[in-house]
């Protein structure tokens, strides 16, 4: 599977149908589908982000509509282990998660995410200078 090495070459996957995400990658991802990890529950596909551009998003940067959907679930790395990286897949939505995530099936692997990438995309979001806004890790809140 290639890999994506700048946030310009992963704007130019955006489609309908594709999606990040953060796991060991297709062939781990092959014979399972996620878990609810509030339950255990499995899930009738896999947790993703999708890489599509809604309406409402007008004609802002696809550049930073793309570096949120990492940047999101940038902390998986870190809680699930350091063989969990990011890759690009051409799916079908199957459900929406606990989360309202997207759950997806895999179609077609399209890519890896570099890290290079991710660093453009974390200097993306932090040149915004939120106070109020970062990835969704709940492993440092209400415990």
């Amino acid at each position: 599977m290639p890999t994506i090495t700048s946030l310009a070459d992963l704007v130019g996957l955006i489609g309908d149908d594709v999606y990040v995400r953060w796991s060991k990658g297709p062939d781990a991802d092959a014979a399972s589908t996620s878990r609810d990890s509030l339950t255990g529950v499995e899930l009738p596909g896999l947790s993703a982000s999708p890489l599509r551009i809604e309406p409402w998003w007008d004609d802002r940067s696809h550049e930073l509509w793309v570096a949120r959907r990492l940047f999101d679930y940038r902390h998986l790395r870190d809680l699930r282990g350091p063989d969990v990286r990011a890759w690009v897949l051409r799916g079908e939505e199957v459900g929406r998660g606990p989360d309202n995530e997207p759950l997806v099936r895999c179609r077609e692997p399209l890519a890896w995410v570099d890290d290079e990438a991710l660093r453009e995309c974390v200097e993306l979001v932090g040149a915004q200078q939120s106070d109020e806004w970062g990835p969704l890790d709940r492993s440092s809140s209400g415990r």
